[in-house]
């Protein structure tokens, strides 16, 4: 760290003069000084558009050379608080503002890194400031700071967190499978390096760093990595598991695991590959002859495997995506509370917390359009003919079960139902039309002289209030869900 350290402050004293993010300082430790600074460069890298600001200790403001400090941070009190205690309380929000020394070659230096401006204006001792120029004012002084401030306030985005930081050229291209950014973003390899790091750093996989290094950022490392555990451990968590288990539960003997160490895109295909060559056959009966068929529909594998790992939560430190193979169902479960009912998955639109990797997933053709996925997955399902997949959730992970086939006779009442809400679904978004009676019978493949069997079911659906009448005056009219 300290070489990137001296590398960062020979930077900042290559820049003209001191500036909205940046103060040079000889010896002046005045506590109320630092405290305000902290305040204003804050807001004012938030303002910026910016992740970080500077206070240099150490460097002649004139100059911008290093001549040396005797300020020294973790020495310093307030009373008989530790000066580093002291700030952090008279800072709110709270912000991790880093001091550390650097023996620069030129002298003694103390960097204070302070970070933007997450959630709200900081403040310190209750007023928030802001940098214009050298100076440091009221934030209340200067209203369209404040507006242009509250403007780029945004929530924590974990795509554009730093993965590993001041890496050498070479080593993002070790790091990093570039070619299969190139191949599966349908775009030329470029003949030489500046042309391969300015589309990485357009799609925001790579971000400049100091001393002619770079930094790869979360996106880069979760899509692309070569291998996973090059980076640090709770990166390396987020790596999808799978794992075959010979029975219906996870004390049965497993079969078959495998620890996923690629980025999401570069494995991805082999991971659908890898489960499909691993799922028995099952025997479809189409409209005109019986064929010989993977047990589970490959698009429902796919869009499910990549939802979760879209809508994961990425904050959640030491968990990942993990898919489960049981003799009777495969289930797919990723951390983090869905931010939509899972009865209103299906039609309402995806919410996800890391736009940024859907966004990229879905031109990569990973997974399909946004909205249109899970209806997918639904109509694979009721091709086939199988029990309808099952979405649960509880406050800490996302889970969704595709189960093998069984016939109408052998599933439960509940899968019933929800079979018979999710097909009236279907038949509102994908055609317009009415769920009805015949239609039924022929998701769960009753012959039409049981249609009782599935006027049973869909009076159990009616009971539970998942569908409705289309019309009150008209029975024979149909069914829709209960909130079309």
């Amino acid at each position: 760290m300290n070489e990137r350290d001296i590398a960062l402050i020979d930077e900042l004293c290559c820049q003209q003069s001191e500036h909205s993010l940046l103060e040079f300082k000889h010896n002046n430790d005045d506590p109320q000084m630092i405290g305000k600074l902290c305040s204003a460069l804050s807001n004012a890298a938030r303002v910026a558009n910016q992740d970080l600001a500077y206070v240099l200790w150490g460097v002649d403001d004139e100059t911008q050379s290093v001549v040396g400090t005797s300020f020294d941070p973790s020495t310093k009190k307030m009373g008989n608080q530790v000066f580093e205690f002291w700030l952090a309380k008279k800072l709110q929000p709270s912000i991790t503002c880093s001091f550390r020394v650097v023996d620069h070659p030129n002298g003694r230096v103390v960097l204070l890194e302070i970070p933007a401006a997450t959630t709200a204006p900081v403040s310190f001792d209750d007023n928030a400031y802001i940098r214009i120029g050298s100076a440091t004012p009221k934030l209340t002084d200067f209203p369209d700071y404040f507006q242009k401030l509250i403007t780029n306030l945004r929530p924590y985005t974990w795509e554009k967190g730093i993965a590993k930081s001041f890496v050498e050229a070479d080593d993002i291209l070790t790091l990093l499978d570039y070619p299969s950014y190139f191949r599966l973003t349908k775009q030329s390899l470029p003949d030489n390096r500046v042309g391969i790091f300015e589309r990485l750093s357009a799609d925001l996989l790579i971000i400049k760093d100091v001393g002619g290094r770079w930094n790869i950022t979360n996106l880069g490392a979760i899509l692309f990595a070569n291998d996973l555990n090059q980076f640090d451990s709770s990166m390396a968590r987020k790596g999808i598991r799978f794992a075959a288990y010979e029975g219906t539960n996870k004390a049965s003997t497993v079969q078959h695991r495998k620890d996923g160490v690629k980025g999401y895109a570069t494995g991805f295909e082999g991971l659908v590959t890898f489960i499909n060559n691993l799922l028995p056959q099952n025997e479809h009966i189409g409209a005109a002859f019986r064929e010989e068929t993977l047990m589970y529909p490959e698009i429902a594998i796919r869009e499910i495997v990549a939802n979760a790992l879209i809508h994961q939560d990425m904050t959640i430190s030491g968990a990942g995506p993990q898919v489960e193979l049981f003799a009777d169902r495969l289930e797919i479960t990723n951390p983090g509370k869905p931010l939509v009912n899972t009865d209103r998955m299906i039609d309402l639109p995806p919410r996800s917390r890391n736009e940024a990797l859907a966004a990229l997933m879905r031109r990569m053709n990973l997974c399909e359009e946004q909205g249109s996925g899970l209806d997918k997955v639904i109509i694979s399902v009721e091709l086939y003919q199988l029990p309808p997949p099952k979405f649960s959730a509880d406050e800490n992970s996302m889970q969704v079960a595709l189960y093998a086939p069984r016939e109408f006779s052998k599933m439960t009442v509940d899968e019933r139902i929800r079979a018979c809400y999710q097909h009236a679904v279907i038949m509102y978004l994908d055609s317009g039309q009415k769920m009805k009676n015949a239609t039924l019978c022929q998701r769960f493949g009753i012959d039409l002289k049981n249609a009782a069997q599935a006027t049973k079911v869909i009076n159990a659906t009616l009971e539970h209030k998942l569908i409705k009448l289309a019309d009150e005056d008209k029975p024979r009219a149909g069914y829709l869900p209960i909130w079309a």
